[in-house]
Formats: C-alpha cells, structure tokens, sequence
C-alpha cells in the first residue's frame, strides 16, 4: 500500500496508524509526498513528514509536479498529485493508494457539489474504495483525526491555503457546514450516507432504506 502524505495532520495521522497496522493485518507500506510547486514551505514540510516516516521504518519518496498559475488551479494540482501518485504506486509494487481523507472533506465535496450543480451520480463522491483508491479513515470525523495527532503527539503542518476564504472549499468548512450542524448535528453522517446511497444507484445496487432521524 502507498500512502499519499503531505504532512498536514490528516495524512500523517493515516500514515501513522497504517505503521501501527501492517505487521497485524500482513500489507507492505510505502509513503509518498507531492510537492506541487506552489509554496516555498512544501519541501520542508515534506521532509518533516519524511523523518516521520522514517522513525516509524516505513520508506519515504516524493515527486515534484508542476502546476502553473491559472483557473481551477486546486482542480488541475489534484490531476497532477494522482499522476504523480499512481506512477509512484506503480514503481513500489503497491497495489492500493491510501489518502487521509475523512468524513468532514466527504460532506464538503458533497455541498461543492450541490453548489456548483450536479446530478444524483454526482453526489457518489469520495467512496471507501475507486479502483485502487482507498480512504481507510473515512467514517472519522476531523475532530477524531486531531484528537488522535494530540493524543499521540504525531507531527504534522498547517497549509495555510486551508484557511484562505479565497477557495470554494475553505468558505463551505468555514461557513456552510457549521451553519448546517448548528441545525442539524448529524448533518454529516446524513450526507455521509446520501453518498453512500448515490454510489449504489450508479452501481446499479437498490440503496439501504434509512432509519435514522432527521
């Protein structure tokens, strides 16, 4: 398996609990970093991330990509890191790419979604598994990925394009999804669960009828 690690918390927290589990669950791990070009504080943080994964024996690699500036540029680097990430898979012998993506980010991109308009095979966003894809910690929420980097003391940085109002994402984690679970507290796990429901009906599965209250 390949972890794709940036060094924020969500992927060193993936990249530490996949150490702790390989021997008990018998998976080879390899960890890789992208550096997209971008920020002048990405080589660090990638080293960082690289010591890391040294202490916990697990090997280290990292690409560079080139993206320039331009519309849609969140869009294009994520082409770019998947390209870089799969070739890096396919020289490891890895058949599987794990990301530390949560349940908070599934809830997210489902409301892009919406907000940019989209159909119900749309909302089938960021599943458990696609292809050789997998989001082992998909059912956490980011509250349980921090409290287990605090708990743990696993090093981690913070991208500051995380908090700038500029991108689409930023504004939905900062405005819209705390107005929603201010109206709902388990708005996620309900979208969570449209996700869920979403991707049945493009497999062609009939979609579980839900119990839970609204």
């Amino acid at each position: 398996m390949l972890v794709a690690v940036s060094g924020g918390p969500d992927s060193m927290a993936l990249l530490h609990v996949l150490a702790g589990l390989r021997r008990e669950l018998g998976f080879g791990l390899f960890a890789h970093g992208i550096d997209h070009g971008l920020r002048a504080e990405a080589p660090l943080e990638l080293d960082a991330a690289a010591s890391f994964a040294k202490e916990l024996d697990v090997p280290f690699g990292r690409s560079r990509v080139n993206v320039d500036a331009g519309g849609n540029l969140q869009a294009r680097a994520r082409t770019a890191r998947w390209d870089a990430l799969e070739a890096a898979a396919r020289s490891a012998g890895a058949a599987r790419i794990a990301t530390g993506h949560h349940a908070d980010d599934r809830a997210e991109t489902l409301l892009i979604r919406v907000l940019r308009g989209t159909t119900t095979r749309g909302l089938a966003v960021l599943p458990p598994r696609d292809g050789d894809r997998i989001r082992p910690m998909l059912q956490a929420r980011r509250s349980d990925v921090d409290a287990h980097v605090r708990r743990h003391r696993v090093p981690h940085s913070l991208d500051p394009s995380n908090r700038d109002p500029r991108f689409l994402r930023v504004r939905v984690r900062q405005e819209i999804l705390p107005a929603l679970e201010r109206l709902n507290p388990r708005v996620v796990e309900h979208m969570y669960a449209l996700a869920d429901d979403a991707g049945a009906i493009d497999h062609g599965r009939v979609p579980r009828l839900s119990t839970r209250s609204s």
